[in-house]
């Protein structure tokens, strides 16, 4: 049993043990409502979803073999409902719960496929449903969380077939699915015991080699670092020791960090698609948390790892310096958590399996590192870092306190005797608070580790005495952060400490006598209490605050706890002596802005000695108000009574303001005060009675107010279940008896008896007195509301207002306060019968307390309220303070406890905090724990909060287990009553009626389909007013009614067209509500009800699925005139019914044609937005496709193929298609979505035009998750390509309708295709160069023989037209008609081939250059697109044309021709290293292996050829400085032809180089940007200033780069040869490189390597140029910070040698100096 519900009320922890009986009836009923023949019947089992909830969160103690067979049946239903996500959801959100909390209890094996056929199908594919964004998002998150649980649980094997799966995708890196696969491999690769051996030395090297494939890119990192870090942590037989130096330095690069003052981030990031971003985990904390995790678990005795982290530590360091903070804080501080997170998890599982891997030393060294960068980080401005370093300090000081404590004994002094930042000091309390409880263990436990360097700890006990001394100057009003961090320090101390008293023998180490700190801490919190101010004005309405607001009682404060504990520990003179002074304080002063303050130090005082306290402070505050109300005038109630009629009063009586104050805060902290105070208030019985009735009877609000509160407190503190004596010290410290034994909830055991907390359990005289409380006012005031309604009594209008309200308050006040103590409402059955409630099936214990009244005094209510909201909606239906009344009533009446719970468990949860922590693993002590431990006072606060939820939810839910029970009459009627609520007129209203409305009905869902027709039917009322409009929008777009519409068909239709048909309301008000619904309801599509489209159900539900369709179909004609927004939405409808009856339907031709004809013909609609809807259901519905050839088919091609089968939509589209002038008006209106202005343009341009479109337009026209593989295939980096306004989605159209109808459709379109490329427009340049994409990408049989006829000739005069507006369109159509088919993209589309070799043919002579430059453009486009690993021959042997011709033309006269040539030989060069490195390449032999080598031999010539032309530069550069020099007159030099060619060239190469690294190709070209390396950093200065601008991008993007062996050791050779060349700017430009190098390759360079940096480095100290002085000078400061201690210390010794020898000599200079003078 949970230790929880052991602490239980002993009859619900007695009642708890009937649960696993009730668990297992649960597992039963699931099991039979499912039929796997009846897949409706999933829908039967999702409404227990919510009761298996109830056992996990209540943490009951159930059957192993119940829980194994839930977990197996949820399984099979999650798997057969792949059609249904909702219900996957619901199923998978359960599973993961039950899987999270049993899996090591259980023994399953699970298999990985199901649930990858699940993802493909639902997230990854072409057509992925019609569900709304939003559903589907929750379906991935689930799926995905699903699968990481259930990894533990692959059968063996499945590593080894998972890797075989998603191998093949990472293979080429330069295509999108790379990015898909690497993030299929980290999500379903295990690492279980089953699967281990799987991995081996050899797969991690294969593993890094991949991740190197691509550089700099954020998400590859995340994918492959968390495959890593799970196989570092799970796979120890791994020997780490030769991976080491290239994991850190990926981890070292993967940190953005300013090395050198340069830029944080890679300026170039790859282009992972969205979609892929999105579907697949890289959130910078997650990458953060898998480096952390692999850094501790590579941590391992006389390991290298250790020397590593130092250095990883020294890099980083410096980074968090509060002065040195920016966007790289975030990731910094994530990983500092996470490390000492995952160090303490470690340590934790070691202990507990007894695996001693890290000793005492590997212990230091870690916290030793650790340490330096908490010291950088504690003061950091980032809350978030600070926060952080406090709990990292907390965790470490219980594994090592012989480090933490002196440290942070020394930075709390510091702090002290700082007078200028004064900031610090709160950090430093704070600190002082998180290791309260390890500085104590330390100090007085005999088994402690002693440090050595504190001559016996004495420090630690003058650390706690000037800590507690100081505590007192800490509580300021001007300054709240650090009041609050001393009371968080107060409570943390004395949390520990088993009782405080002057006279406690185990207290003799703190030299500090407790009366007199205790007397000076009160006068310090009165002082404190007297000058606060409320935090926000008070509004004393009907929703005035009960608190005052003040920082002492808001989020994450310990005042409360901080009394609690102090007044609960204190002896009982001290306390008699706190009492005093309080009851002084209370009784001599009004605060009215600290009324919660001191209502919860009374209370504190009432929680620690209820008799003393109700003797000191109860009983004279309410003397003190009834003789303060005693003097004031009433509204007329006889004293003591409460009237059986009102009494007309003329003049109104009122209060002065000053006694108003004074009383209202009084009762206001009597009623918090009281909380606990039990069967002590039963001593001031009557007095009480007497001010709550002279409260009533008062004619001032607030005092009515403050009554309500009175009474309502009084009620629970009477009736309910609470504990009692919680802060007493039960338990002792075994190793230290004056400290107290903290708990953990995972190390309880029934047989290991705990001291349980005493509850208060109400007496008999406490029920009788509650009943009186009721009588008094709960019963006469609903007679005498019922009077008042009934009767209609005349009086003065403000009278019987004033008279209802107060009646009403009386009602509230009572209902509030009894809760769930007043029986339910009996419950009806199917035939109508009240049943008992008690027949209902048992799920889980729980009470609020002792039941008083009865379920008739519920019901008597229910049916007063009813009569009262009838009397006010229509005899004060303009009163919105009674009206709220009555809502809260009903609220307590059929939710009670809701609000009451929520608001306390928010406050109750704020209070988890690392200072009343204690890990689970404490090396002080050498005391383990399977889980954190506790203060038992904390334990019980948490064990009083799951009794108030088991409460809540044991009566909420009592009625769900069956279908036997509905709602009550009573209940129905409230039902009605806050229906029409929801419609009032009053914003105010209708937003309280509509919260607890949902509730009601969330409760109770056979009731939503009756609301759902009712709302309806005012939407398409024309005469409904603005705000029943507005109210029945709140309660439709509630989740409740929108998850129900999926299941009710007759709901669904009922809803549809109740908005469909709303269009002729005319407040702006109301269309903005009717719009926010329909867009809430598409994002939130759970799809429709199968039974909607079964013909057997066609009369029975009155929902022909036929008769919808052609009604909407006619809504959403261009012809209608509705509005188009309402077209827009009766389109949408339209799509989803299409798309969801494909499902359902064995015969939907009919339907699907009607459907696809109507979007076909709105292609051309004058309406922008439907006609984008158009392109959405079209790319969707035009799936058949019969002219498509298959894979198989291929071989067998012929032109004169016939396809056997037609479409079913065939004959609907080319009627439409045929009409005369179809394409030309469709092509027409689809260029109006391409005009852009000229400052305008879209990044991919994939989606259709956003100018025109809202963000609400945009979620109905756009699916949220279209289809993975998406279009371009290949990332987009190339500038030329990037500013473009071609449509994919616009191509797929044009695509599928060659597919679906053949060449009936190339017929149509031809003409108007040639008529649109020659346009002059650009948007119908645009809309031509999709419809001719999508043609070419078609594959249809014909296609070849159309290519020969015209489309040949067509693509060679457009690219061989003068126009240059619509290059990038173009070229975004060669890509797109080049690209791989299928998922992956791995099939060569049938024109592929064609289309390379038209673009291959040399241009004619005397062309333009903006046609060369359109050719190479073109051809870069195409080749993007080409998986290298699997070219054809053909393709290789243009890739070698190509080659030859651009190697030719890099002197090019245009430098947009130069630019393009040296993409595109990026792109070649990368393509065939791709190639050659393929398994493909090897096994073609022979011919293959002659092309390789001319290609190797023309890459060489580049590289040969690049160092002649750098020579032929700078010559040139050099003599034109000569002439320039001579000739004072020439204001520039210029170059002869031979040099402009030098130029051109060296141009063109950095093109190359650029383009190679903004790619992510480099990774194949290492060998040749290493050549390079030359020219980029010399020529960064010359005469030329392009050539030295594209030099300085190509160093920008170089700085990035890693090389790896065996290029790195050629890297340092140029690098360290350019240190000596002749230009300064060289020199210098080399000392920028090296500090980046450095940091970038640390970990692999070795030490002569490195030596030779720092010597090449010292020796430019003295260079000739003072610039380069001062940047070898401060190169060489920061590398003294990069990790390589022994260098810096060598440097600094030879430096400070030098430096003493040169002192020696200036001092024997200057006495040689003296003694010549002096001879003289």
């Amino acid at each position: 049993m949970h230790l929880y519900n052991a602490w239980l009320p002993p009859h619900v922890a007695e009642e708890t043990k009937r649960e696993k009986g009730s668990f297992a009836r649960v597992v039963r009923t699931v099991k039979e409502l499912y039929r796997p023949d009846d897949p409706e019947s999933v829908y039967s089992t999702l409404t227990w979803i919510p009761v298996i909830k109830l056992f996990i969160d209540a943490e009951s103690e159930v059957a192993l073999e119940d829980v194994g067979t839930l977990i197996k049946i949820g399984l099979e239903l999650f798997h057969v409902s792949q059609s249904n996500i909702y219900a996957q959801v619901k199923w998978g959100k359960i599973l993961l719960r039950l899987i999270n909390k049993y899996h090591k209890k259980l023994s399953l094996k699970v298999q990985w496929r199901p649930f990858y056929d699940t993802l493909i199908s639902t997230h990854f594919t072409r057509n992925t449903g019609p569900e709304g964004a939003i559903l589907k998002q929750r379906h991935f998150e689930t799926l995905t969380s699903l699968v990481q649980s259930c990894r533990r649980f692959f059968p063996p094997g499945s590593a080894l077939d998972i890797w075989s799966e998603f191998r093949p995708l990472v293979e080429n890196p330069c295509h999108n699915s790379a990015f898909e696969g690497s993030g299929f491999l980290r999500l379903f690769l295990p690492t279980n015991s089953d699967n281990q051996d799987f991995y081996s030395c050899d797969r991690i090297k294969e593993c890094v080699v991949l991740w190197d494939s691509i550089p700099n890119c954020h998400f590859w990192n995340c994918q492959w670092a968390g495959v890593i870090a799970r196989v570092v942590k799970n796979c120890n037989f791994i020997d780490w020791e030769c991976f080491l130096p290239t994991l850190f330095i990926r981890y070292l690069n993967i940190f953005k960090v300013p090395v050198a003052n340069g830029c944080e981030s890679y300026p170039f990031p790859l282009d992972v698609p969205q979609n892929t971003r999105f579907l697949f985990s890289n959130k910078t904390g997650t990458l953060v948390k898998a480096i952390a995790k692999s850094i501790v678990y590579l941590l391992k005795p006389h390991s290298s790892a250790q020397e590593h982290l130092e250095k990883f530590v020294n890099l980083l360091e410096q980074y968090y310096h509060p002065s040195n903070d920016g966007r790289w804080t975030y990731s910094l501080e994530r990983f500092l958590l996470h490390l000492v997170t995952q160090f303490k998890k470690r340590l934790k599982h070691e202990q507990q399996h007894a695996e001693l891997c890290l000793g005492r030393s590997e212990r230091t060294f870690f916290v030793n590192v650790v340490l330096k960068l908490i010291d950088r980080g504690q003061y950091s401005k980032d809350e978030d870092l600070s926060g952080t370093v406090v709990a990292a300090i907390s965790i470490l000081s219980y594994v090592e306190p012989s480090l933490v404590l002196p440290f942070v004994a020394s930075r709390y002094f510091m702090a002290l005797e700082t007078m200028t930042a004064t900031h610090q000091l709160e950090i430093a309390v704070m600190s002082m608070a998180y290791v309260g409880r390890s500085l104590l263990l330390t100090s007085l436990s005999p088994y402690s580790v002693k440090p050595v360097h504190l001559a016996g700890g004495n420090v630690f006990f003058d650390l706690l005495r000037v800590s507690l001394s100081n505590a007192l100057l800490g509580m300021d009003a001007n300054d709240p952060p650090k009041t609050l961090a001393t009371m968080q320090l107060i409570s943390s101390i004395f949390s520990n400490l088993a009782s405080l008293d002057d006279n406690t023998n185990g207290l003799l180490f703190m030299p500090i006598r407790f009366s007199q700190w205790l007397d000076e801490f009160l006068s310090r919190l009165f002082s404190l209490l007297l000058y606060l101010e409320p935090s926000s004005v008070l509004n004393e309405g009907l929703y005035s605050p009960e608190t005052s607001g003040t920082f002492l009682v808001q989020y994450s404060s310990h005042y409360y706890i901080m009394l609690e504990i102090l007044l609960g520990r204190l002896s009982k003179s001290l306390y008699d002596q706190a009492l005093r002074k309080i009851s002084k304080f209370v009784k001599t002063n009004t605060l009215p802005g600290a009324v919660e303050e001191v209502g919860l130090l009374c209370c504190a005082c009432i929680h620690s000695n209820r008799e003393e306290a109700v003797n000191h402070l109860i009983e004279p505050l309410l003397l003190s108000v009834i003789s303060s109300l005693e003097d004031t005038l009433h509204m007329g109630l006889p004293e003591g009574e409460i009237p059986n009629a009102l009494i007309s009063i003329k003049a109104k009586p009122a209060l002065s303001p000053a006694l108003e104050t004074t009383i209202n805060y009084k009762l206001k902290v009597l009623s918090i005060a009281i909380s606990y105070g039990g069967p002590a208030l039963l001593r001031c019985k009557d007095e009480f009675k007497e001010a709550i009735v002279s409260c009533f009877d008062s004619p001032s609000w607030k005092v009515n107010k403050a009554g309500d509160h009175l009474l309502r407190s009084l009620l629970r503190s009477l009736t309910h279940y609470y504990p009692t004596d919680q802060y007493k010290c039960i338990l002792c410290h075994p190793d230290a008896t004056a400290l107290e034994e903290w708990i953990s909830t995972k190390d309880y055991h029934e047989d290991e008896p705990v001291m349980p907390p005493k509850w208060h359990i109400p007496s008999a005289d406490e029920v009788q007195f509650a009943n009186e409380l009721l009588d008094l006012h709960l019963q006469s005031a609903l007679d005498d509301l019922y009077r008042i309604c009934q009767a209609r009594i005349h009086s003065e209008p403000g009278d019987k207002k004033e008279h209802l309200k107060v009646t009403l308050l009386r009602v509230d006040s009572s209902l509030q306060g009894v809760l769930s103590c007043l029986p339910d409402f009996n419950p009806s059955s199917r035939n109508g019968m009240v049943e008992d409630p008690d027949h209902a099936p048992f799920l889980i214990a729980g009470a609020t307390g002792l039941h008083i009244g009865s379920s008739e005094l519920r019901e008597k209510a229910a049916e007063v309220i009813h009569a009262a909201c009838k009397y006010l909606l229509e005899e004060k239906s303009d009163d919105s303070i009674l009206l709220t009344l009555v809502i809260h009533i009903m609220d307590a009446l059929v939710n009670y406890g809701r609000f009451w719970y929520d608001e306390w468990s928010g406050e109750a949860w704020n209070l988890e905090s690392a200072s009343i922590t204690e890990p689970s693993i404490n090396f002080i002590v050498s005391s383990h724990s399977k889980g954190k431990r506790r203060p038992r006072w904390d334990l019980i606060d948490k064990a009083y909060l799951h009794s108030m939820w088991r409460s809540l939810k044991s009566s909420y839910n009592k009625f769900c287990a069956t279908g036997n029970f509905h709602p009550s009459n009573h209940m129905t009627l409230l039902l009605d009553d806050l229906l029409k609520l929801c419609l009032h007129n009053y914003a105010t209203v209708r937003r309280l009626a509509g919260k607890s409305f949902l509730k009601m009905i969330k409760r109770w869902p056979s009731m939503i389909s009756k609301c759902i027709f009712s709302l309806s039917e005012n939407l398409r009322d024309p005469n409904s007013p603005e705000h029943a409009v507005l109210g029945s929008c709140a309660i439709l777009t509630s989740k409740t009614v929108l998850r129900h519409l999926s299941m009710d068909s007759k709901s669904f239709s009922s809803f549809i067209l109740g908005i469909l048909l709303s269009s002729h309301h005319e407040s702006l008000k109301a269309q903005k509500a009717i719009n926010e619904l329909f867009v809430t309801y598409n994002i939130h599509f759970a799809g429709v009800s199968r039974s909607i489209f079964r013909t057997s159900d066609y009369h029975r539900n009155g929902t022909d699925s036929a008769n919808l369709v052609s009604q909407i179909i006619s809504l959403g004609s261009d012809s209608n005139s509705l509005h188009w927004r309402y077209n827009l939405m009766a389109n949408r409808v339209l799509l989803l019914l299409a798309m969801t009856s494909r499902n359902y339907l064995n015969s939907s031709s009919e339907i699907l044609s009607d459907i696809a004809g109507h979007f076909l013909k709105n292609l051309k609609c004058h309406l922008p937005q439907t006609r984008l809807l158009a392109i959405s259901a079209l790319n969707t519905l035009l799936k058949e496709s019969p002219y498509k050839l298959s894979a198989e088919a291929r071989p067998f091609f012929s032109d004169d193929l016939e396809g056997s089968t037609k479409s079913s939509l065939e004959g609907v589209l080319t009627r439409i298609f045929k009409e005369d002038g179809f394409f030309n008006e469709t092509l027409n209106s689809l260029s109006l979505i391409h005009i852009i202005t000229d400052t305008e343009s879209t990044s991919r341009g994939n989606n259709g035009n956003s100018i025109l479109q809202s963000q609400a337009d945009k979620s109905i026209t756009r699916f949220y998750f279209d289809f993975s593989a998406s279009w371009p295939r290949t990332p987009s980096w190339i500038s030329l390509l990037g500013s473009n306004s071609f449509y994919s989605k616009f191509a797929r159209i044009f695509k599928r309708l060659v597919q679906e109808c053949g060449m009936s459709v190339l017929l149509a379109l031809k003409s108007t295709l040639e008529e649109f490329s020659n346009a002059k427009e650009k948007s119908k340049q645009c809309v031509a160069a999709e419809a001719f994409a999508g043609i070419l990408h078609s594959d249809v049989n014909g296609i070849l023989g159309q290519w020969d006829s015209w489309m040949m000739v067509h693509l060679q005069n457009i690219i061989l037209a003068q126009s240059v507006e619509s290059i990038p369109e173009w070229a975004a159509c060669v890509r797109y008609a080049v690209s791989g088919k299928g998922r992956y993209g791995t099939r060569v589309p049938l024109l592929r081939q064609q289309i390379l070799d038209c673009l291959a043919i040399p241009l004619p002579p005397k062309v333009a250059t903006t046609v060369v430059a359109k050719r190479y453009t073109f051809l870069a486009a195409a080749l993007i697109e080409i998986s290298p690993q699997k070219m054809q021959v053909g393709e290789l042997q243009i890739h070698n044309r190509l080659l030859e011709e651009l190697l030719g033309n890099m002197c090019h006269s245009s430098a947009q021709v130069r630019e393009t040539i040296g993409v595109t030989l990026s792109v070649l060069c990368s393509n065939i290293r791709l190639y050659v490195l393929s398994d493909h390449h090897h096994s073609q032999g022979g011919k293959n292996d002659v092309n390789n080598q001319l290609t190797e031999s023309c890459i060489k010539i580049l590289t040969e050829q690049a160092s002649q032309v750098l020579m032929n530069i700078q010559n040139a550069s050099h003599c034109v400085s000569l002439e320039t020099s001579r000739d004072l007159n020439a204001p520039n030099g210029h170059l002869n032809g031979d040099s402009q060619d030098d130029v051109k060239w060296m141009e063109t190469l950095f093109h190359f180089i650029i383009s190679s690294l903004k790619s992510g190709r480099s990774s194949f070209l290492l060998d040749v940007i290493v050549g390079l390396l030359y020219p980029v950093i010399s020529l960064q200065e010359t005469l030329n200033k392009d050539l030295s601008a594209l030099a300085k991008a190509a160093f920008d993007l170089l700085v990035w780069r890693i090389f790896w062996e065996p290029h790195l050791q050629e890297a340092v050779s140029v690098i360290l040869s350019l240190a000596n060349d002749s230009n300064w700017r060289t020199r210098s430009a080399v000392l920028t490189y090296l500090r980046i190098f450095m940091h970038r390759h640390t970990f692999i360079l070795s030490r002569s390597e490195k030596q030779k940096i720092w010597r090449t480095v010292e020796k430019l100290l003295i260079d000739i140029q003072v610039e380069v002085r001062e940047h070898a000078a401060a190169v060489l400061a920061g590398l003294m910070k990069g990790g390589d201690e022994d260098l810096a210390r060598d440097f600094r010794d030879r430096a400070y040698n030098v430096a003493n020898l040169l002192e020696r000599k200036k001092k024997q200079r200057l006495v040689f100096v003296l003694l010549n003078s002096f001879s003289w």
